[in-house]
Order: structure tokens, then sequence, then C-alpha cells
């Protein structure tokens, strides 16, 4: 019997520490172990990886994690009521698991974590965004993970893999496209989670390029993203406009047209905005 066979169905566990879902903590329990094995399998080959999953809950993942082979897990759970279910996971899974109750928008996790590294998450959809956007965007590329395999709701998944000229091209597609390979990988409906959520979901997996595509100044390249897409239906000549006083001249030296609009451009025409607004 392997150690998945040894602990008691999630249901089962929910019913006895009361883990109703909390719509605060932004929860929906996966507690379909065949789903969580597939989203665990979509991150490719675990063995020889240390793996960071944030908001297990009941550990649902968690469990398909470590049945993969996964090398360690680092499980970040801020809901304390989780814990005694985890720490039945860790039992089961002798120095393979490790839990920190904590917020992983303010936890440095990566002194717990050896390379290579993996993040699997069904992520908790109150920050789910916040954390992939810090993910992409670290002091120093490549980073730390090597990939990242991770739930959202639907539409934010189409956002991160949106291509240009697309209602749903954005910054969030420009920033995971420019340094990374982005698919979904799987959706999954409503009814797979507990409670049901009012949206699909779906899991993309970004693969971390050696380097990005195009050359730009990161920093640089966020702020004329941001200033572009604030306001998308402007032309870039108004959107743009305060970024530098000759910012014709600059859009134009990109090889782009002052009359362009952000979702028209595509990433190789930010990153020379980017380069022509830096110099």
């Amino acid at each position: 019997m392997s150690a998945i066979d040894t602990l008691p169905p999630l249901r089962e566990v929910i019913a006895t520490h009361g883990l109703t879902a909390k719509k605060a903590l932004g929860q929906n329990f996966l507690l379909d172990l065949n789903l969580t094995a597939k989203i665990a399998r979509a991150a490719g080959d675990l063995s020889g990886c240390d793996v960071l999953e944030v908001g297990p809950g009941p550990g649902g993942l968690t469990r398909g994690l470590l049945a993969e082979g996964a090398r360690r897990v680092l499980a970040i759970e801020k809901d304390a009521r989780c814990l005694p279910a985890l720490a039945q996971i860790a039992d089961a899974y002798p120095g393979r698991l490790e839990v920190l109750n904590a917020d992983a928008l303010a936890l440095d996790w990566t002194a717990h974590l050896a390379p290579p590294i993996k993040v699997v998450a069904n992520l908790p959809y109150n920050v789910g965004t916040e954390l992939l956007v810090r993910w992409l965007t670290p002091p120093s590329w490549p980073p730390q993970w090597q990939s990242l395999t991770l739930m959202f709701q639907r539409e934010v998944a189409e956002r991160i893999v949106a291509p240009p000229g697309s209602k749903a091209y954005g910054r969030l597609a420009i920033l995971a496209q420019w340094r990374t390979e982005a698919r979904i990988a799987l959706t999954l409906p409503p009814e797979a989670f507990t409670p049901a959520p009012k949206v699909r979901s779906a899991v993309v997996h970004i693969t971390a390029l050696p380097a990005p595509r195009f050359p730009a100044d990161p920093a640089v390249l966020e702020r004329v993203v941001a200033k572009a897409f604030n306001q998308r239906r402007k032309m870039l000549r108004a959107a743009l406009k305060g970024l530098a006083p000759d910012i014709e001249d600059r859009i134009v030296a990109a090889g782009l047209s002052p009359t362009d609009r952000a979702e028209q451009v595509p990433i190789e025409g930010f990153c020379a905005l980017a380069r022509a607004v830096a110099s």
C-alpha cells in the first residue's frame, strides 16, 4: 500500500476538522484526487525537485505532489484550521513535507527550498494574480523557480496566454510571455470544487526561459506597458504622454506608429519602445 492510500478521504478530513471554505481567504477546495494528480503531473517530472505550494487547504494537491515523487514540498497555508490535516500528510511522507502557517505575500520562501524548484498551486483567488506578478518579476533572471503550474479563474489564465490583438492581451500577457513559455494545461468546471465557484478554472503551465526573448530593462518595460494599457483604447502618443517630452519620436524610433493602440503592439515592439524610452 502506498503512503497516499493510508490517508483518509478528503471529505472525511474536511468534516473531522470543520474545514468549511472561507470566502475571505479565496478558498475553493479541490477534493477529486484524480484531478489533483493530473495537476501534479502537468508540472512535469517532480522527482529530484523541491516544490512550493501556496494555499494547500486540506491537502488534496499536496498528496498528489508527494505521490508523483516530489523530493520535498513546502506548503504555505495561512488558515491555521488546515494545519492538522496537513500534519497527517507530513506523517505519511516523513521528511518530505514542510508546512508553514504564514501569508505567502509576506514570506521569503527561498531559504526553505533547494534547486531545482517548481511552483505548483491551486492559488487562492484573491492573491493569485499578485503572486504571479511577483514570480514573473524577480530581481534577476533566470528566476529561482524552473516552472510555475498554477490554477486561476479561466479569465485570468486566458490573459496570461493571450496573443497581441486579442481582447485579453495586456500587461499580464507581456510579463509572462517576455521571459517564459506559457500555455493552458487543463480546464476545470466549477463542480470540481467545494464550494463550486461561479466561474470555470484553468491550470497554466509556465516555463522560465534562460533569457528574455528581446532585450529591455525590466523596470522601464513594466512602466511603458503599465502606462500603455492603463488607457488601452487610446493611441500610443496619448497613452504614453509624459513618459518623455519627445515621446512620438521615440515611438517612431522603436518602429511603431504613434497612432497604434497598446493591444496591437507585440512584445518585441514593447521591448523596442522600452529601449527607446531608456535611451
